[in-house]
């Protein structure tokens, strides 16, 4: 199994935020994880987990505001047991894109695709299937109990998933994971391994939608390194084995 090495762009700062969630392994087919958290697995199963394999196909719309007026719209088409992706969107110089191919023949595709359009999917995949991501990545999970929440007074369950000190594109990322009763995510934290910035993400994961089996939270403002952005999904719809027909997420 290999890690997706994901490059962030150099043209401002806050570029890095595009590609900041999926610098850890990211397994596009799920498979069990040789030693799985017992409470990682409670919250990706209350995400659909024990229903992901009906899935043929994902649609969604990964939509990004970042300060300086720098927003992005990526429209991804994902067939989990096949590999096949399809991206419709913009290249870094902003010329349209509409693309498809087999992340299994990466190698094959375009310099655009591999360093651009598949490093993207990654990053915005991750944004839509984090409890899943974690789990199959094999992240050691801490139950830490109770914890203030980074807004707000209130509190919720932290669970802290921090990722192995060697290996891989950001060796030693964590996040923290501020959980509620229903063990829906509420909020998120994330410590960057790598000594080069950003090194601190907090979002909030809001505006829950059952899309089939899934549940997607579709609505992330926070703050990176104290600066705000937005992440929304919208436009999101699963098509079940066996059915030709697209259930929209409500």
């Amino acid at each position: 199994m290999s890690r997706t090495l994901i490059l962030a762009r150099s043209e401002t700062r806050h570029f890095n935020l595009i590609f900041l969630l999926a610098l850890s392994m990211l397994l596009v087919s799920p498979a069990p994880s040789r030693a799985e958290p017992a409470i990682a697995e409670q919250i990706a199963k209350t995400y659909g987990l024990d229903s992901f394999g009906q899935v043929e196909a994902i649609r969604y719309t990964w939509n990004g505001e970042f300060p300086g007026g720098h927003n992005l719209s990526n429209k991804w088409e994902w067939s989990p047991k096949t590999g096949t992706v399809s991206f419709e969107g913009k290249d870094k110089e902003g010329n349209p894109i509409k693309v498809t191919y087999q992340r299994s023949q990466i190698s094959s595709q375009s310099d655009v695709v591999k360093k651009e359009v598949d490093p993207a999917f990654a990053n915005d995949q991750y944004w839509l299937l984090l409890p899943f991501h974690l789990l199959w990545d094999g992240a050691a999970a801490t139950d830490e109990g109770q914890q203030k929440r980074p807004t707000g007074d209130t509190s919720a369950q932290r669970v802290v998933m921090k990722y192995p000190s060697e290996g891989g594109y950001q060796p030693g990322d964590t996040w923290d994971l501020y959980v509620g009763a229903d063990k829906r995510i509420e909020e998120i934290v994330y410590h960057r391994g790598a000594a080069n910035p950003p090194h601190l993400v907090s979002a909030k994961y809001a505006d829950y939608k059952r899309a089939g089996p899934l549940l997607i939270s579709t609505d992330h403002p926070g703050l990176v390194d104290g600066e705000t952005f937005r992440i929304t999904i919208t436009d999101v719809s699963v098509k079940l084995t066996g059915s030709d027909n697209w259930i929209n997420a409500q």
